[in-house]
């Protein structure tokens, strides 16, 4: 048995998935193959679901966390994106909030950072305790998906294969779950994804953690409970988008939304232009990494004094790792080999920038 499996890329970004309570990795089955593309995917199971053993001991947030951390140190996972559906999008909240260093980019799906109903919780472990999790598979997946979710024998039979134990320690966990005073404290770019006919979690808990969650976006799916099941045309994109888009982790959540927002039909195409070419084609090529990339970037707009463009930059010169004191190397040497009039320009316009930042 084991606590975890790879899938996906051989090589790349690693992308730990988490799924919901009762469930292993099929819940994704529909998303896997597209962010497998690019991304080594480290599924991780909950005790007692999937292939994962039973651990005492494990029954809180908290400890669903930790645990979760101790399998990317086996693994060999130093920094990952997270995805997280129910369960795992709290596992995914706390990680975030705890270990920041850990995890890079976040989505959660149909989940919430309190219930507010530990009695139910408590219920429902005393009764897979008792009965074992078959007794109330099928009540369950009436909840998990809508009426017109057709295909619902394979989730019946993969909730009632989770161990009873397990499930249940998981149940303790949902009984005592307040992340809400955490939630500010996550500083990865968040994406939180609700269905809009989801009974469990409805839309308001998906609203209360995107703005609580510095930058956070929020996305609804319409007609879904369980939203990557149910709805993947609608989800899918949003997610590889969000964990592949290079021109998003370069320049923030916030100006690419802003981009996409502000494209009319003249601009489309444009746009469409620097996304395949810009950031699909260069930005991705494996030859110089994003801090050299950055560098050169900075050089350039300087020289060429594209004020706006140079500003933008600054930031995503952060974002990619550089230091203050390595952007102001770069515009000593625009200032020999540009001019200082020039770099008397970009000094002012990185001076702005940096001013505004919490930056080092």
């Amino acid at each position: 048995m084991t606590d975890y499996r790879w899938a996906g890329a051989e090589s790349g970004p690693v992308l730990v998935v988490g799924n919901s309570l009762g469930a292993d990795a099929r819940m994704w089955r529909e998303q896997l193959p597209a962010l497998g593309e690019k991304l080594r995917l480290l599924l991780i199971d909950h005790p007692g679901h999937g292939g994962a053993e039973t651990a005492k001991g494990v029954d809180t947030i908290g400890e669903l966390g930790q645990r979760a951390l101790r399998l990317l140190d086996e693994a060999g996972v130093e920094r990952a994106h997270y995805l997280g559906l129910s369960l795992g999008g709290m596992v995914g909240l706390w990680l975030a909030a705890n270990a920041p260093e850990r995890i890079d980019r976040l989505a959660v799906c149909c989940t919430t950072a309190y219930f507010g109903t530990p009695e139910s919780w408590r219920d429902r472990a005393a009764a897979v305790r008792a009965n074992g999790t078959a007794s109330i598979a099928e009540a369950v997946v009436d909840r998990w998906v809508t009426a017109d979710y057709r295909d619902r024998t394979w989730l019946v039979d993969m909730m009632s294969a989770a161990d009873s134990e397990g499930y249940a320690a998981c149940c303790e966990a949902l009984a005592t779950l307040d992340l809400r005073a955490a939630l500010p404290s996550i500083t990865a770019p968040t994406l939180v994804l609700a269905g809009d006919a989801d009974r469990a979690t409805p839309v308001e808990h998906g609203q209360a953690i995107a703005d609580a969650v510095p930058g956070a976006r929020l996305r609804i799916v319409p007609g879904a409970h369980l939203a990557p099941l149910e709805s993947p045309d609608a989800v899918t994109p949003l997610l590889v988008e969000h964990f592949t888009s290079v021109r998003r982790q370069v320049l923030g959540d916030a100006h690419v939304d802003r981009a996409q927002a502000a494209t009319t039909p003249f601009t489309a195409d444009f746009q469409d232009f620097i996304a395949r070419y810009a950031w699909g084609d260069i930005w991705t090529r494996p030859g110089l990494d994003r801090r050299t990339r950055s560098a050169i970037t900075l050089a350039m707009l300087a020289t060429l004094q594209h004020e706006d463009e140079l500003a933008m930059h600054v930031r995503a010169a952060l974002r990619n790792g550089m230091t203050v004191e390595e952007i102001k190397e770069v515009l000593l040497q625009v200032a020999v080999y540009a001019g200082v009039p020039t770099a008397n320009r970009a000094f002012r316009i990185a001076d702005q920038v940096l001013s505004t930042l919490d930056t080092p």
